[in-house]
């Protein structure tokens, strides 16, 4: 028997149990009073006999009947669990837009049927973008691996290719080897983003920012990018490493999304940490797009960077605020808790 017919019959059940008892109190009365005067009358104790006997097949009928009525209300109360649990039985991964139907007159279900579809449209909203993740991932592996094949073959089937030219092949290949190692160091970053954080510890943001702000100081010479700091101590707990990925990301696109001779401002100050560059102008409705894995504002990237920042903001509970500046590029903050 499965969980609603066990509610039905219990349902049913406590519907005849309160209605036998109830007619067994009445009976009680009734009898209790024809007995307090059986002393007046001879014929009295024949009547409370009669009576007795009479009430006991009206009893029996009460009890059959109570358990009859007490199973149609029964089910009629339990009828939008039920279409709630079918509908639940019948969806899988595929058709989670389909939507509840509680019958009219059952309002006392309306909240509950509720709650399940939100449930139900944020699956499918979950669902939907993980499909839209592996498809756009196994995108960006399989080009530079295409990349990979079309060089070795290009290169193979040149009878005269001199050992410059072998040499210029395998750096290419080193070259697009890396990328890969990029774009899967990004993933995994995200992923365990998306997972959240199991251990937390005590750190100076500002401390392990300025190491990173060191670790990419050659990369904005090169660009010609001004890299600015006013690194005051902010001691935040939250993971290490996944911390030092959000500033990580952070500090390289700002410089790399950026102009010949523009600037990063990079700030810690109570617990929170602050990114402003130079670059192209964004248009605010731009920001949300940008946020999601693979969109790029420009052609170069992964277009992850943002998608990872967003992410471990989230897995650590912080508040990220991204906005872009009048004159070009971004601010962000990321205020930890």
């Amino acid at each position: 028997m499965t969980a609603l017919p066990r509610l039905r019959s219990r349902l049913a059940l406590l519907h005849t149990a309160l209605a036998f008892g109830g007619s067994m109190v009445v009976l009680g009365v009734v009898a209790l009073g024809m007995f307090n005067g059986s002393h007046t009358t001879s014929g009295s104790t024949d009547n409370l006999t009669a009576v007795l006997r009479y009430a006991a097949v009206a009893l029996v009928l009460l009890a059959a009947a109570s358990i009859a009525l007490g199973w149609m209300i029964a089910g009629r109360a339990l009828r939008p669990l039920d279409t709630i649990t079918r509908a639940a039985r019948s969806m899988s991964a595929q058709d989670l837009e389909t939507r509840l139907r509680i019958p009219p007159g059952y309002s006392e279900f309306t909240e509950l049927a509720g709650t399940l579809d939100g449930l139900l449209r944020r699956l499918h909203e979950s669902f939907t973008a993980q499909r839209q993740f592996v498809a756009n991932a196994s995108h960006e592996v399989r080009t530079p691996l295409t990349v990979q094949r079309t060089l070795l073959q290009l290169t193979l089937a040149d009878p005269d290719a001199s050992a410059d030219t072998l040499r210029s092949a395998c750096e290419e290949l080193l070259d697009l080897g890396r990328q890969q190692e990029q774009l899967i160091d990004a993933l995994l970053t995200l992923a365990t983003g998306y997972d959240g954080i199991d251990r937390r510890e005590r750190f100076d943001l500002a401390h392990l920012t300025s190491q990173i702000v060191l670790d990419h100081q050659a990369e904005a010479e090169a660009r010609a990018i001004r890299l600015r700091t006013s690194l005051t101590p902010a001691s935040i707990t939250g993971d290490v490493p996944l911390t030092a990925s959000l500033v990580t990301n952070l500090i390289a696109n700002a410089i790399r999304h950026n102009v010949p001779g523009g600037t990063v401002d990079i700030a810690t100050a109570d617990s929170r940490l602050t990114v402003t560059n130079t670059g192209r102008k964004i248009p605010p409705d731009e920001i949300s797009r940008l946020t999601e894995p693979f969109q790029r504002a420009q052609s170069q990237g992964h277009g992850l960077g943002l998608a990872i920042i967003t992410a471990v903001a989230r897995a650590h509970g912080a508040q990220l605020t991204i906005e872009p500046n009048p004159a070009g590029g971004l601010h962000i903050t990321y205020q930890a808790r």
